[in-house]
């Protein structure tokens, strides 16, 4: 309804296309690239293009339902945005595993922190690099 909405306000037609993005989009709760988000509609609908997925991925993040992140990999990712949290990541650098965090206290600090040098807090990304568990294990037992 968001979506429909957004789009009407803009003079946008809701497509049979749009939606089918949209509803694959809603239906996966993880960080999906553009790529990976065309490979599942392409199969439901051959005649999508990637360009597509591509603009109305642009208009879910303008109608603030979507949120472009950048883990650093190369790769630009999106996750859901509208009834969601406010989260943090951590991101494995040996697997590419990703975590999300909720922590009150590191949001009350960004906010102090913010706060000391006058700015007021609007929105922010926080991404904490490191070895998960099972990579640090494979590290320690090193080659077999």
């Amino acid at each position: 309804m968001i979506f429909q909405k957004y789009l009407a306000k803009h003079d946008l037609r809701d497509t049979p296309q749009r939606e089918l993005i949209l509803d694959a989009f809603l239906t996966l709760e993880e960080h999906i690239s553009a790529e990976q988000l065309y490979d599942i509609v392409k199969r439901q609908d051959p005649s999508i293009g990637q360009a597509t997925v591509y603009r109305v991925l642009k208009l879910l993040m303008e109608a603030e339902l979507a949120r472009e992140i950048d883990f650093g990999d190369g790769v630009i990712r999106y996750e859901h945005k509208y009834n969601h949290p406010h989260h943090d990541h951590l991101v494995c650098r040996g697997c590419g595993k990703m975590l999300e965090v909720v922590d009150p206290v590191i949001e009350e600090l960004q906010k102090r922190v913010a706060e000391s040098h006058g700015f007021k807090l609007t929105d922010h990304e926080m991404y904490l690099y490191g070895l998960c568990e099972d990579c640090r294990r494979k590290k320690s037992a090193g080659p077999q």
